[in-house]
């Protein structure tokens, strides 16, 4: 209304001032009901304009008027909606905290006032029951839900949570299987079957059930691919022992493709190796565990590698494993491997210079390990009976805990590969369930024929330094040592006296 009266007066203003340029008022009559009025053209203008101006405002005011009621009843459904939006998100809030009884207020409030929203007063109404506590009130809110499809998936959830929450966990793989029924990309239903195929050691159906999700696009290829290769690993271990030559064949098979997918995967690569193997195929198996050291160097890998030939001389095996440390020359692992296979060749020398770019790696079980074997193939039997007395301390490394006493790599149950391929598919690290239990594992530390020697210097506390003996007292002198001493002792042979830590013989 109030652009409509600016815009009357610029038309006014417009035509007065046209009439004023011309220099010719005019004139203007009007005769109505005997009356007559004489005026000029402007003025004529002018009272036109006013008049349609007060029309204007005359009609628009008792429009408002009519109106009034219409604005009342919206104003106060705006409030209402104000004040669920209000209640609504304070029963959230109550309900994520754990406030129960308030949940509850608010969730009864909000019934009252979100006519417009009843999915979302049904699911506080929910949510308040559970955070109160009240399991079978929340059940059936949850039951409730069901009956309405745009609320159905949500129902299901909260049914499964429950379930899962009650310890019922085949009836929220019922819900969770009813929901991924439903739709096509539910990622939660998805997750919850996967838990339950893995909590049951079946890794085919996981296998399907990771297909399905990455043609649905719920999870990535990358995921997809690291879950299937773990799941492919664990499914080539349960079956490689199998009675029927026809699962052993499948077996290596699965293992092959694990290796595949995922060269880095080392229990995938471990086992491939170990089953072509088995199937008179080295020449593969070496290539699987070199492949698998260019991509992720691992101990486990080396040693399988190590073993792949037994028909070598110690100097054919040395040359072999230096050629799989040149495959990754800067990793860890490899600058390790090549102190091993020093040793192996028997170099000391060689092996001296090769440890010596591991100077700078915190001491662990397996580098004290590795330091002591290298110090007695030197002729330091001293040094190498400190390397062990500090590998003893030392604190254990994860990887070599994957090797059990036996010297088997990656030998889990079933629960540990569920964790396993659980975590490598999300992360794609690898997880050391024997490293996490402290159980034992492969020894770290070498069983050497170490000795005490008399004539050998003494050690530092670093293991390398040779430091004075204190043989003597300055405030004694030679009569006084003779005197507190007494009758020289009668000299003992010689005799070379085991470590605490080192084997007794049985007498």
């Amino acid at each position: 209304m109030i652009r409509g009266g600016i815009v009357v007066l610029l038309v006014a203003a417009v035509a007065v001032a046209i009439l004023a340029l011309t220099g010719d008022p005019g004139r203007a009559s009007l005769t109505w009901l005997g009356w007559r009025a004489d005026m000029t053209a402007a003025t004529a203008v002018l009272i036109v304009f006013l008049g349609s101006l007060l029309a204007t405002v005359g009609w628009r005011t008792l429009l408002w008027i009519l109106a009034a009621p219409q604005r009342a009843a919206r104003a106060r459904a705006e409030n209402r909606r104000r004040q669920a939006g209000e209640a609504l998100s304070r029963g959230f809030l109550a309900a994520a905290a754990g406030d129960g009884s308030e949940a509850r207020r608010l969730a009864s409030k909000a019934a009252e006032l979100a006519v417009d929203t009843p999915a979302l007063v049904r699911v506080l109404a929910a949510q308040a029951a559970e955070a109160a506590g009240d399991r079978p009130a929340a059940a059936g809110a949850y039951q409730a839900m069901l009956g309405f499809p745009d609320m159905r998936l949500a129902g299901l959830k909260g049914l499964m949570d429950l379930a899962l929450a009650a310890g019922d966990p085949a009836a929220a793989v019922g819900y969770a299987e009813q929901a991924y029924a439903q739709t096509r990309t539910a990622r939660w239903a998805w997750r919850a079957l996967l838990d339950a195929r893995l909590a049951a050691a079946d890794w085919t159906a996981a296998l399907d059930l990771v297909k399905s999700a990455l043609d649905r696009k719920i999870v990535s290829p990358i995921i997809a691919e690291r879950a299937r290769a773990a799941l492919f690993t664990a499914l080539a271990i349960q079956l490689e022992d199998a009675p029927e030559p026809k699962l052993r064949g499948q077996a290596l098979d699965h293992a092959v493709e694990a290796a595949r997918l995922q060269p880095g995967f080392a229990p995938a690569a471990a086992a491939a190796a170990r089953l072509l193997a088995r199937d008179g195929k080295p020449g593969r198996a070496a290539a699987v565990i070199e492949q698998a050291w260019k991509a992720a160097p691992h101990p486990a890998l080396w040693i399988a590698y190590r073993d792949l030939r037994t028909d070598e001389t110690p100097r054919e095996r040395a040359e072999r494993l230096k050629g799989l440390a040149e495959l990754n020359p800067n990793h860890r692992e490899s600058r390790i491997l090549e102190v091993e296979q020093a040793l192996v060749a028997g170099d000391a020398a060689l092996a001296r210079q090769a440890v010596a770019t591991l100077s700078d790696e915190a001491v662990s079980a397996r580098m004290a390990g590795v330091f002591a074997r290298v110090a007695y193939a030197s002729g330091q039997p001293d040094e190498a009976r400190v390397w062990m007395a500090r590998g003893l301390t030392a604190p254990h490394e994860p990887d070599w805990s994957d090797l059990d006493p036996a010297g088997r790599a990656f030998a889990y149950d079933a629960a540990d590969w569920a964790r396993l391929i659980a975590a490598y598919a999300e992360t794609g690290a690898l997880i050391h369930p024997r490293f996490e239990r402290g159980e034992r594992t492969l020894s770290e530390l070498p069983e050497l024929p170490l000795s005490y020697a008399e004539a050998a210097s003494f050690l530092g506390p670093d293991g390398r330094e040779a430091v004075p003996y204190p043989v003597e007292d300055p405030g004694l002198g030679d009569d006084d040592l003779a005197a507190a001493e007494g009758p020289a002792p009668r000299r003992r042979s010689p005799v070379r006296r085991r470590l605490a830590s080192g084997r007794r013989v049985a007498k």
